[in-house]
């Protein structure tokens, strides 16, 4: 059986964005906008952001969220933005699209969904108070294929560039609407298989490009397209050769290029982001594609955690077929859906449970092993980093601080009060933490 026929865990996902480098710092403070934030990477350069919070303690506001989502918020000005999907009746006769594994039909056994009506929402909130200023119904109807029970229908992270915001739901599209909720256009790349476990891969932006990370099941219906920003037509689509996956691509700008990165069972590849050219490629995970890569400016870090673990570096800037080059490799420690962190000099892995490995970023050296949090756990949501602490948040809805350096040390363990599957986002002095129920705000 194929490695992404084996899924047994949630695709919450997701994985790495643009490198956005903003002119000003004031307004930079105040955005986080798209997956992992301003570098895609998880990491925020403010200050004095809050190191202890409760249900009752540093709450700043708190809305209720219709639905069911993963994404999580994005940031820009004074506005939130996130997305949702809210399950309606069951519709007799509807199903998802038939699966294969070799000649027989395959039905994961946590597949769920596509039998029932749903309302894909994307929803505007006032990051003042949490108010809800404006909600888009972007598709009503029975989902092409089921998602994991649970995932969600929403686990796809907008994006925005200050004029539209770009909400991406897999085979129901790609949608855009201004800063005030009117509808601009809506892209449709065609039908998209996921094994039944749903879309997680989070549309990234580069100049006037909305770029996305379309492995299908069927490698043949693989792809990565470039999308004008403006207009939703596509600019260009290049073919991929690589089974279904739930990553989000990196943008990585050096001083020579720019370099999309995108990891898969077969393939690493990096493409021109311009043209969608291919620049290099290395061999792929052959596991599930799930965490997001991350990078400095010199190399690249990949991995994946099933159905077997790998971290590798790979130097950026290169040409051509690299499969028998490495920097460095490391085969334990990975996680299955959460993406690691880079952070200062060190890249830090983290399993499913929370257990934690920093490695020397430009070496592989290790400087710990088994870092634990202090209560069993488990992590769908990705780490964040800033001011010299790491945040890894727990589907239970504790966050875990850590210190972050060659040494494990547990500063503080906080919590919202209800289970939580989406990465955080950092904005202005808060933190927000989507909830399975609410979306948080929490400042001193």
């Amino acid at each position: 059986m194929k490695p992404f026929a084996r899924v047994s865990v949630a695709f919450v996902i997701t994985v790495i964005a643009t490198l956005f480098i903003n002119s000003s710092g004031a307004f930079a403070r105040a955005s986080w906008p798209q997956w992992r934030g301003p570098s895609g990477q998880g990491i925020s350069e403010e200050k004095n952001l809050p190191a202890t919070w409760s249900a009752t303690k540093n709450i700043k506001w708190k809305t209720p969220i219709a639905g069911r989502g993963h994404s999580s918020p994005i940031v820009w000005g004074k506005k939130i933005f996130l997305t949702t999907a809210i399950e309606g009746p069951l519709v007799p006769g509807a199903k998802a699209v038939k699966h294969m594994d070799g000649d027989k039909e395959y039905v994961h056994p946590d597949s769920v969904g596509a039998d029932h009506k749903h309302l894909f929402k994307v929803i505007c909130l006032s990051r003042e108070t949490g108010k809800i200023l404006w909600e888009q119904t972007a598709f009503e109807g029975t989902p092409y294929d089921d998602r994991h029970r649970k995932s969600s229908y929403a686990s796809a992270t907008p994006a925005t560039d200050g004029k539209l915001v770009f909400a991406f739901f897999g085979s129901e599209g790609l949608y855009a609407y201004d800063m005030n909720g009117k509808f601009a256009w809506k892209a449709d790349m065609g039908k998209l298989a996921t094994v039944g476990m749903g879309t997680g891969t989070s549309p990234i932006l580069y100049d006037n490009l909305v770029i996305v990370q379309r492995d299908d099941e069927n490698v043949e219906g693989s792809f990565i397209v470039g999308i004008n920003k403006k207009t939703g037509k596509e600019v260009w689509r290049t073919p991929r050769k690589v089974q279904a996956s739930w990553c989000t691509p990196l943008l990585v700008r050096t001083s020579k290029r720019a370099e999309l990165i995108t990891s898969g069972t077969e393939a690493v590849i990096a493409y021109d982001p311009a043209t969608g050219k291919e620049l290099w490629r290395h061999k792929g995970v052959e596991s599930n594609a799930v965490p997001s890569p991350v990078a400095n400016n010199e190399m690249v870090f990949i991995s994946a955690g099933f159905p077997t673990k790998i971290a590798m570096a790979i130097k950026l800037g290169q040409a051509g077929d690299l499969s028998d080059t490495v920097a460095w490799k490391y085969e334990k420690g990975t996680a299955y859906v959460p993406s690691p962190i880079l952070y200062g000099d060190y890249l830090y892995l983290t399993t499913d449970r929370g257990i934690l490995t920093c490695l020397d970023a430009r070496t592989g050296e290790v400087k710990y092993e088994g870092g634990r949090v202090p209560i069993p756990a488990t992590f769908s949501a990705s780490p964040i980093a800033f001011d010299g602490k790491i945040l890894m948040t727990s589907e239970d809805g504790d966050t875990f601080v850590i210190k972050a350096g060659p040494r494990h040390e547990i500063l503080g363990t906080n919590t919202v009060g209800e289970p939580v599957y989406a990465s955080p986002a950092v904005a202005d002095g808060n933190i927000y933490i989507r909830g399975e129920k609410s979306l948080y705000c929490i400042g001193v």
